[in-house]
C-alpha cells in the first residue's frame, strides 16, 4: 500500500536517504517542558517489538527514545513538517535536539535525520523548544526559518537562527546555523533572568515591517511575555514594555500568540491583524510550569502600543477559571496556520504516566495529541477544538450505529464489533426532561463556591454519571470512565443554575498501581435544558481524548491496563442516572493503524 497519495518518487528518495546510514530523530517525554540536568547518558533498552501494548497506532510519536514539545510545525512546498524536542540516546529526558518528521497528511509520517543537535558553545547543552516562521516581504520569498533556545554554558538561555540549507528540497532536510548566533542574549542591561528565556514564538509582521515574536521569562513569581523586534530577522531589540505578564503564576513557556476571526471556523495567517476587513481577536497562550498546564486567554492586541488586553485575564479571576487548551494530559502546545486548508492547527504533547523504569523499558516515552483545528466560538468566550478531518480516513468503513436507544437507569451496554483498543466514538445524549429534575446541591465538600470541576466528578447527587467506559477489562476490574454528571447549583439568593461537569476519571485504569491514576474535570457550558450533551473520545491503546460539547472541553488522558489490552479490551456506554435517559445518536468505528515513523 503506498505511503502517501501522491510524489512516491521524491518520498523513496527519503526513505533510502533514511537506509543509506544517516541518524534520525528519536523521542520520549519528561515531567515539565525543560530541565536543567547535566546527564549525557546512553540508555539500554529493550528493542521495539510488536509486543508492546501501550505503543500508539495513530498518534504521532517516534520510533523510539523520548519526545517532548512539538516544535515549529509548518507546510512547506506542500509537505507538512514536525519537528520536536527529542533525546536520540535515551528513552528518559536528556541530550535534547530537534526530531523532524514529515508528512502529506498529518495522519501518515516518515522520519528524517535531526534538524538540530547541540553543536555550538551557545547551544551544546541543548537545542530548546522554539517556532518556525515563513518569512515573506522584503525580498523574502516563502523561505522558512527556525527560531530556537539555545542552552549553553551555566544553562544560559540564548535565542538563535537556523536556516535552510536547500530552498528547492520540499523536505528541508538540511539546516544551517547563523553565523551571527545568539540572535538574542540576555545582559544585564536586559534584565533577564538567563536561565528563564526560552521558547521564541513564531514571529508575525504587522504593517510597519518590524517582525516580532515572544520569549518566554519570568521575573521572581511573574510570568513574562517578552517582546522582540526587528527589521531583518537578524538583530532583534527588546520592546521597552512586555506584550503581557501577571503576577503569581511563575515560569511562563513555549508562549503562542496568534489571531482567531470572529464568527467564523477558518484559521488566520499569524501575521494577520485587524483592519476594515477582518474581525479579529488574538489569543495568547502560555504553558505555566508549575503546574505543567496550558492556559489560554482571548482579547486585543494593539499593534500600536504592542500591547494585549485579555477580555479577562489572571489577575481578574482565579487561575482555576482562566481557560485550558486541555484538562488533561497535555502540556507545550503550538499552533500553526495551514494554509492549504486556510485552519490553525494546534499540537500538543502528551507525556507518560508510567513508571520512569517502565518507560526506560519499552524504550520510548511521550506521544504527541491528535492534531486539532481550532477557532473562536461563536459566543467569543472560549476556543473550540476538533480533530483534523484526515484522521476519518483511518476509520473502518462497517461502524457500529445507534439511533434513539433508551439507556435504562443504571445499564451498562457493551458495544461489539469495534476494536476497542483501536476506536473512534462519537454518542450524544438527551438529558433535558432528567436535568429539570436535578436537586440542588447545596454544598460542595463544606464549601458553597466551586471553583474545581474536579470536586463534583465524584460528588453523590446531581444526574449521573452517564457516559463511555474504555479500554476496560471483562469483568470491569480495569476501565477508564468519561462521562457527564448535572447539578443544579446555588449561585445566591434567589438564583439556581444547572451546570454540567465533563471527567475522565483514571482512578481503575489499571492494576498497576506505580502508574499516575490522577482524574480530570471541567465545567462545560452547555444547557442541558435545551440543548444535547455530546461526547466524542479517540481511543489508542495508551492514550484517552475525550471532546465534550462538539469541542468545548477536551480531556487528555494516559492509562496502562494490565488486562484490558489489544483483544482483551471492551467498550461500554452506560448510565448509572437514577432514570433513563435517551441515547440520540451513537456511532463507534474501529480505526486502522497509520503509518508513524516506521524505519522498516
Amino acid at each position: 500500500m503506498a505511503l502517501f497519495s501522491s510524489s512516491m518518487r521524491v518520498w523513496r528518495s527519503v526513505l533510502s536517504f533514511i537506509v543509506a546510514g544517516l541518524s534520525y530523530g528519536v523521542y520520549h517525554s519528561t515531567e515539565a517542558s525543560h530541565h536543567y540536568s547535566h546527564q549525557n547518558i546512553h540508555q539500554t533498552h529493550s528493542l521495539f517489538s510488536n509486543n508492546q501494548p501501550y505503543r500508539t497506532a495513530f498518534h504521532f510519536q517516534p520510533h523510539h527514545n523520548w519526545m517532548n514539545d512539538p516544535n515549529g510545525p509548518m507546510r512547506y512546498k506542500g509537505v507538512y513538517h514536525m519537528f520536536y524536542q527529542h533525546n536520540p540516546k535515551g528513552a528518559t529526558w536528556g541530550n535534547i535536539a530537534w526530531g523532524h518528521s514529515v508528512s502529506r497528511d498529518l495522519v501518515n509520517w516518515a522520519p528524517l535525520p535531526l534538524a538540530l543537535s547541540p553543536a555550538e558553545s551557545y547551544d551544546i547543552n541543548g537545542c530548546w523548544s522554539g517556532s518556525a516562521t515563513i518569512l515573506h516581504g522584503q525580498g523574502h520569498s516563502n523561505k522558512p526559518a527556525l527560531l530556537y533556545t539555545g542552552v549553553g554554558p551555566n544553562q544560559k538561555q540564548t535565542q538563535n537562527l537556523a536556516l535552510p540549507l536547500n530552498l528547492s528540497d520540499p523536505f528541508l532536510r538540511d539546516w544551517v546555523r547563523s553565523p551571527l548566533n545568539p540572535l538574542i542574549a540576555p545582559t544585564s542591561l536586559t534584565q533577564i533572568n538567563a536561565t528563564s528565556f526560552r521558547d521564541p514564538t513564531t514571529a508575525w509582521l504587522p504593517h510597519d515591517g518590524f517582525w516580532r515574536i515572544l520569549v518566554g521569562s519570568q521575573r521572581r513569581d511573574r510570568g513574562i511575555a517578552l517582546l522582540f523586534k526587528s527589521k531583518d530577522f537578524v538583530h532583534w531589540v527588546k520592546a521597552k514594555h512586555p506584550l503581557y505578564s501577571a503576577k503569581h503564576t511563575g515560569m511562563w513557556e513555549c508562549p503562542d500568540f496568534f489571531p482567531v476571526f470572529i464568527n467564523s471556523t477558518f484559521g488566520v495567517e499569524t501575521s494577520t491583524l485587524h483592519d476594515d476587513h477582518f474581525r479579529l481577536k488574538h489569543v495568547l497562550k502560555l504553558s505555566l510550569i508549575d503546574l505543567a498546564q496550558d492556559y489560554y486567554l482571548i482579547g486585543s492586541y494593539n499593534v500600536t502600543r504592542d500591547s494585549f488586553i485579555p477580555d479577562k485575564g489572571f489577575e481578574d479571576t482565579e487561575l482555576s477559571s482562566i481557560l485550558r487548551y486541555d484538562y488533561g494530559k497535555f502540556y507545550a502546545s503550538k499552533t500553526f496556520y495551514d494554509d492549504s486548508k486556510r485552519r490553525r492547527i494546534l499540537w500538543g504533547w502528551v507525556n507518560e504516566s508510567s513508571a520512569k523504569k517502565d518507560d526506560i523499558q519499552k524504550g520510548w516515552s511521550g506521544i504527541q495529541a491528535i492534531p486539532r483545528s481550532v477557532w473562536l466560538h461563536k459566543s467569543g468566550k472560549q476556543l473550540v477544538q476538533w480533530p483534523i478531518k484526515e484522521i476519518e480516513k483511518l476509520r473502518s468503513k462497517n461502524p457500529l450505529t445507534w439511533r434513539s436507544k433508551v439507556l435504562e437507569a443504571g445499564s451498562l451496554l457493551h458495544l461489539p464489533g469495534v476494536t476497542a483498543a483501536q476506536a473512534d466514538v462519537e454518542v450524544t445524549f438527551k438529558v433535558n426532561e432528567l436535568a429539570e429534575k436535578a436537586k440542588e446541591l447545596k454544598q460542595i465538600g463544606g464549601k458553597r463556591k466551586v471553583t474545581d470541576p474536579r470536586s463534583l466528578c465524584g460528588e453523590k447527587g446531581g444526574i449521573g454519571p452517564f457516559g463511555l467506559l474504555v479500554l476496560a477489562s471483562k469483568g470491569l476490574q480495569e476501565h477508564t470512565s468519561v462521562f457527564f454528571k448535572v447539578f443544579k447549583l446555588k449561585i445566591d439568593h434567589n438564583t439556581t443554575k444547572l451546570v454540567v461537569v465533563m471527567c475522565s476519571d483514571q482512578s481503575r485504569s489499571s492494576l498497576n498501581h506505580e502508574n499516575d491514576l490522577s482524574s480530570y474535570g471541567a465545567f462545560l457550558d452547555v444547557d442541558p435544558l435545551h440543548q444535547n450533551l455530546s461526547l466524542r473520545s479517540l481511543i489508542d491503546h495508551s492514550v484517552v481524548e475525550s471532546f465534550g460539547g462538539k469541542g468545548k472541553v477536551c480531556i487528555t488522558a494516559r492509562v496502562y491496563p494490565t488486562l484490558a489490552i489489544n483483544d482483551e479490551a471492551h467498550l461500554f456506554v452506560f448510565n448509572d442516572a437514577s432514570s433513563n435517559l435517551n441515547v440520540t445518536t451513537l456511532t463507534a468505528w474501529s480505526m486502522k493503524k497509520a503509518r508513524v515513523n516506521s524505519i522498516n
